[in-house]
């Protein structure tokens, strides 16, 4: 797998963990579903992705997108 399908597996698990979250536990969980697309709105227009750089430092091959 390389780095960006996994930054979309974990964008994409975030987003559901935190809506099952709110639903069992909390709405305040919701909060996290919005910070994940804020991070992702803004690393479409400036290329930093945190997950991103994670992902590298752990040894994930790089993709097209995040170089």
């Amino acid at each position: 797998m390389n780095l960006d399908r996994s930054v979309l597996v974990f964008a994409g698990s975030m987003i559901l963990i935190s809506l099952v979250l709110s639903q069992l536990l909390s709405p305040a969980w919701l909060l996290l579903t919005a910070w994940i697309g804020v991070v992702m709105f803004q690393s479409a227009f400036t290329g930093f992705c945190p997950a991103a750089i994670l992902f590298r430092k752990l040894g994930v091959k790089p993709g097209s997108a995040f170089r």
